[in-house]
């Protein structure tokens, strides 16, 4: 493969306030992925990721767990570390904020901006969220709470050292204009330009004096450094950027990235405040940003008091290291958030993985073993299905790339399981068991095997990227190895007369989703008592402190427009028949009539009600969202309910009596 240059890829770093749960390990596989599938296309790839270790927070917690700080963060950066080698994550550099080198280079970097005019000190007064460590002014509250994660706010004053932000915003502002490629997807870039940097930036606060835990500002000993200008500066810490002019030849080589991949929460210090700083160093602006979006429980946040968070190390334990990155990777929207259960990953890697690419190994070779004792010979004789078959093949790859190269992996994935699924076709076609028994078939038998393993290679081929071990024990079945990206587009490459393993392992074993389900219900207990404990020992430290039950904050959604509203028809709807979904432990099906027509819709509701309960209940239906398949049956709407702080659900009904159809407005 031809050498195509250096390509710098970050990750955000994790921060270090306890153990991750699926939805932050996310980011790092689709990182993984975008990595080892840019080394295979012949970049010189440079993955780094790491953890963001200091502020007001991590003092916090440390003192609740009667630790230093420093003992926090190790234990967790370890756990966080831990995480990423378990999910086979090929990163070059794990940096930590703690790290001797990088505090020296923030301190550098503070000085500098200082002495050139860029910072200066005052004093800040306003709502400060602790969990965000951001200060916000009352109008941009969102119902009183913080914007980004609907926390408390606390009024706040003290004296801070402030970043001239205006003093670089229009240049940041034509530099976005001038390449719509810096911000992806465009979404964010509108929400950036539209909600921040066109309205006006105010002064960024970059020094904090409430707190110790942070790198201190070397001229001001009551100052540490604000945790954004400390963590965003890993990206050049970390390849060598020296503040004072004596960079290393890594960064020369590297810097800018090309690539910053960060969640959605986190857009604005990335492609606001990051990019403005750099300008002020004098550095070139990273080549893009991308801000992805979440994996959520369900279609919620998760929540330990609710029992629903999932670890990624309980998922594995459970399903292995591939199935887990496959799930990730390709259950997740270019920009909307995903979502995860233990079901739904239980169900795709019964369809996907066990049947349309283990089936498909597996009989391959068994089939090359019963019918010539394991050698896999191609004979020449071709049939009409053949040419089509190589068609898929030997154009997927071009299709991937071009996949990958706009960040649409789960678009990438399902293009190269096409090419499983082609092959099973292929195997209906051609029916290798009546060639077999034809005394002229042998010859058109070993060609359509031939074909197949031939099509399997190039297709593990292209799945290392996202799922390494499974690529790699399907190439050793075949007795080869996985190829090249410059050498896909090539059919015919498998050595004739080469002899696969006689003992086939399955790849993926069909998974009972009763104990699926009771893997879960096992985990869920476990993870609800367990904070539940947390909970009464923090009651018993502040025994005098009230707690409010009769209310329950979420996170506040962004804003929207009326004509936004005007697009969801919700109606009243009666349920005239209901019964529970055959493969779902969790499901009911329910026929509801809305005016003159009936609608199925499928509502994951059966722990709290039963068919017979649901009959004849007048019930709140989102009408026209676009239909889906649960659990293999088909779902027509929405049934709107309720839901409290430990996770019930009651259906919302109309106060008083109304017509099935009614409109709710």
């Amino acid at each position: 493969m031809q050498n195509r240059g250096p390509y710098y890829l970050t990750t955000a770093i994790a921060y270090t306030s306890g153990k991750p749960h699926i939805g932050n390990n996310y980011e790092i596989v689709l990182a993984d992925s975008i990595a080892r599938f840019k080394r295979k296309e012949g970049y010189e790839v440079y993955f780094q990721t790491g953890t963001d270790e200091h502020g007001q927070k991590i003092e916090l917690k440390a003192q609740d767990a009667g630790v230093t700080p420093r003992e926090f963060v190790d234990q967790v950066a370890g756990i966080i570390r831990g995480m990423c080698d378990m999910l086979n994550i090929s990163y070059d550099k794990f940096i930590r904020t703690t790290d001797e080198y990088h505090e020296k280079q923030v301190q550098k970097i503070f000085r500098r901006l200082y002495d050139q005019g860029d910072i200066y000190k005052g004093a800040y007064e306003g709502l400060y969220c602790t969990p965000c460590e951001s200060f916000w002014t009352e109008s941009q509250l969102v119902d009183g709470k913080c914007p980004d994660c609907g926390g408390e706010v606390k009024p706040a004053r003290e004296e801070a050292y402030f970043f001239r932000m205006g003093k670089y915003a229009d240049r940041l502002i034509r530099h976005i204009n001038e390449h719509p490629e810096f911000i992806q997807p465009v979404s964010r870039k509108n929400e950036m330009m539209n909600n921040f940097l066109l309205p006006g930036l105010q002064d960024l606060c970059v020094s904090r004096t409430s707190f110790k835990w942070g790198i201190p500002v070397d001229f001001d000993d009551k100052h540490v450094v604000y945790v954004w200008l400390d963590a965003l500066s890993n990206y050049i810490t970390g390849i060598g950027y020296d503040a004072g002019g004596n960079s290393t030849e890594q960064y020369k080589k590297l810097w800018p990235a090309d690539l910053h991949l960060i969640g959605k929460d986190i857009i604005r210090f990335h492609t606001i405040y990051w990019p403005i700083f750099l300008m002020a160093l004098g550095e070139p602006l990273p080549k893009q940003i991308f801000g992805h979006p979440w994996l959520l429980m369900s279609g919620g946040k998760m929540s330990k008091s609710k029992g629903n968070v999932i670890y990624v190390d309980d998922l594995i334990d459970f399903f292995g290291v591939d199935a887990v990155r496959y799930y990730m990777l390709h259950e997740m929207p270019f920009e909307n958030d995903g979502s995860a259960t233990w079901e739904l990953i239980a169900e795709r890697t019964n369809s996907d993985l066990a049947n349309t690419l283990g089936n498909l190994v597996n009989r391959t070779i068994s089939m090359s073993n019963k019918y010539f004792g394991g050698v896999v010979a191609d004979k020449g004789v071709s049939g009409s299905v053949d040419e089509d078959l190589k068609a898929v093949v030997t154009g997927a790859y071009a299709k991937v790339a071009g996949k990958m190269a706009g960040l649409r992996v789960a678009d990438a994935l399902t293009e190269i399981f096409d090419i499983f699924r082609r092959c099973n076709k292929y195997i209906d076609e051609t029916e290798p068991w009546v060639l077999a028994k034809e005394e002229t078939g042998a010859d058109r038998l070993s060609t359509v095997l031939y074909n197949l393993v031939e099509s399997i290679v190039i297709g593990a081929s292209l799945l290392e990227p996202y799922m390494p071990e499974t690529a790699g024990r399907i190439a050793a079945q075949l007795n080869t190895s996985l190829r090249e990206f410059d050498r896909l587009e090539e059919f015919g490459l498998y050595e004739s007369g080469n002899r696969v393993t006689d003992q086939p392992e399955i790849l993926f074993a069909r998974l009972d989703m009763k104990e699926v389900a009771k893997k879960e219900e096992e985990l869920a207990v476990s993870m609800a008592a367990a904070e539940k404990a947390a909970q009464g020992k923090e009651a018993g430290a502040d025994a005098g402190e009230a707690v409010d039950t009769e209310v329950i904050d979420v996170e506040a959604k962004p804003e929207i427009t009326y004509d936004d509203f005007a697009k969801l028809q919700f109606q009243v709807g009666e349920i005239i028949a209901c019964e529970a979904v055959p493969k779902s432990k969790k499901l009911l099906c329910s026929k509801v009539k809305i005016g003159s027509q009936v609608k199925q819709i499928v509502s994951g509701i059966k722990a709290y009600y039963s068919p017979e309960e649901m009959v004849g209940k007048k019930v709140m239906v989102l009408v026209n969202l676009k239909p889906a398949t649960l659990a293999g049956v088909v779902s027509e709407g929405m049934l709107l309910c309720a839901e409290d702080a430990n996770g019930n659900l009651a259906l919302m009904k109309p106060e008083m009596e109304m017509p099935a159809g009614a409109e709710i407005c």
